[in-house]
């Protein structure tokens, strides 16, 4: 492969619509470094910004990419063209610590479960 081959454009769309990027990674890069990289390039002016890679998701083709694996790994012949931009979709996520206190509290006055009934 060439030096251009082994490279990725890749832009990361906000929830909001705005956009991180473009920049090139190499197809060697981990996931989680795609994370952090979006992490230290997150505008400041958002509110609730990630702060760990663990609150971050990043779609790629419809998938949920895993912090171990690469962009080759992860990479889609369809959507992953060398020389053309690549749009990864990022979604923030509170730990799931916070998540878990947050429902706790909520289940205690209403139990979850079905209502309905079928005649």
């Amino acid at each position: 492969m060439s030096k251009e081959q082994d490279q990725l454009e890749i832009k990361f769309r906000l929830t909001d619509g705005s956009d991180i990027g473009p920049k090139s990674f190499s197809t060697a890069t981990s996931v989680a470094t795609l994370k952090e990289s979006v992490i230290a390039q997150w505008p400041k002016d958002k509110e609730n910004g990630p702060r760990t890679v663990k609150d971050v998701k990043i779609i790629s083709a419809g998938r949920i990419l895993e912090n171990s694996r690469t962009l080759e790994e992860c990479r889609s012949p369809l959507c992953d063209i060398p020389g053309v931009v690549t749009t990864m979709h990022v979604v923030v996520q509170t730990p799931s610590a916070e998540r878990g206190s947050d429902k706790k509290g909520s289940s205690d006055k209403i139990p979850n479960r079905c209502g309905c009934v079928i005649l």
